[in-house]
């Protein structure tokens, strides 16, 4: 389904996001290496979680992840260090593109028995359980913090622990902390100086946990502030005492004229008079972030230059190429290179009735969508895939005042 979307003049809501699909997909894998579990509560509903609850809910030799990659990366793992266990892991087709060999090349390193189906380097993935003797791995620190991640948190149970060494720059550093972090809640407490994690051999204890709303959600919302002309969005539930990196989203959108007013009951979003002429930023630790704030950056007039994005080539879809391929539908023409996105000002004419493209990704939706307060009645293709973490993102659209109109996609010309 495609919908074609029309924005309110006031756009004054109260949003109930869904809760995190990173800290929910993280609780899984701790509470399934606990020896006891606790169910944790307030699971995210997206279809990265739910496939992740039902490859643990169920007992067929094939796991089907579809377009999880979070899901991919944590499970690789987490079967690797199973004694016993015999799995194929396998995905949508876009998975099977996305590359793993890092993760399979450092398990096996430790001791994992993995080895490729299809094509060398990408899955699916045969996987034979054993304990893993652990030690000492040394890994490039600007790989996917979640090959890390998956690697951390199966840690304990090897035999001899693991000493994490990350070479050259490191990313998305957050992400890593928040790992390191739920960690602690489960009872195992590591060590990271510098660039060295050292994570001890140990037994997981269980631990009452509760998820906390979804920051990367928030940032939609923020978007969509910074470009209404009027109106105050209240986001119940969100801390400046968050587990996740993405909550850095409120000091980002300071300078695109939103500021946040946190209290007990979360945070509400006003508009400020100030806004920057220009946009420089660094986005390594933060780059899920990048659509929604290049999006915002360009529908508010804003030149920009975004640096660390390189892991964006391997996300859901090539998000660098995507993005300059439907701002320039609107009338922004970006320049690019693997790790970065400028935009100088430089407009072309914009296309009639433009169509975004999604390209199954998530983020590709819940960015463009909020383009019709400058292009009213812009269409977003394939809207389903914002289920991958927000579910509900359509129906809070109507919530805060949003009109969406179905359109078939023989209606429209892709």
């Amino acid at each position: 389904m495609n919908y074609q979307v029309f924005a309110p003049t006031d756009c004054s809501a109260t949003i109930v996001l869904p809760t995190s699909k990173s800290i929910s997909n993280r609780a899984l894998i701790l509470n399934a290496l606990c020896r006891d579990a606790i169910p944790v509560e307030n699971l995210s509903e997206c279809d990265d979680t739910r496939v992740m609850r039902q490859a643990f809910a169920g007992s067929s030799p094939v796991v089907d992840i579809h377009g999880a990659g979070t899901a991919m990366r944590f499970l690789t793992a987490y079967y690797a260090q199973r004694p016993g266990s015999r799995i194929t892991l396998t995905g949508s087709a876009r998975m099977q593109q996305r590359p793993i060999r890092i993760l399979v090349d450092a398990l096996r390193s430790l001791g994992a028995d993995i080895r490729y189906t299809a094509r060398e380097g990408f899955p699916p993935l045969e996987i034979c359980g054993r304990e893993l003797k652990g030690g000492e791995l040394t890994l490039p620190g600007d790989v996917s913090s979640q090959y890390i991640s998956a690697l951390l948190m199966i840690a304990p149970r090897m035999h001899y622990g693991l000493t994490l060494i990350l070479t050259g720059e490191m990313v998305s550093i957050p992400y890593i902390e928040m790992t390191l972090g739920m960690m602690a809640r489960f009872g195992i407490e590591a060590r990271r100086t510098g660039n060295t994690i050292r994570v001890p051999a140990g037994e997981y204890r269980p631990a009452p946990f509760r998820v906390e709303p979804d920051w990367s959600a928030a940032s939609y919302w923020y978007e969509i502030a910074a470009l209404a002309p009027a109106g105050t969005i209240t986001l119940p539930g969100l801390s400046t005492e968050s587990l996740q990196g993405d909550a850095r989203i409120a000091a980002l959108f300071e300078p695109l004229g939103i500021n946040t007013l946190f209290s007990s009951d979360g945070a509400k979003l006003i508009k400020s008079d100030h806004r920057t002429t220009e946009y420089r930023c660094d986005l390594s630790e933060q780059p899920d972030l990048a659509q929604t704030l290049v999006a915002t950056c360009c529908l508010l007039g804003v030149p920009f230059h975004f640096t660390g994005l390189q892991t964006l080539r391997i996300k859901e879809t090539d998000r660098i190429a995507a993005l300059c391929d439907e701002l320039i539908k609107l009338g922004y023409k970006l320049l690019s290179s693997d790790s970065t996105l400028t935009w100088n000002g430089e407009t072309v004419t914009p296309g009639e009735s433009p169509v975004i493209q999604t390209y199954d990704d998530h983020r590709m939706a819940m960015a463009f969508a909020p383009a019709t307060f400058r292009f009213p009645g812009i269409t977003i293709a394939d809207t389903a895939v914002v289920d991958k973490s927000y579910p509900g993102y359509w129906d809070d659209l109507a919530r805060a005042g949003f009109t969406l109109t179905p359109r078939e996609k023989g209606d429209i010309s892709l």
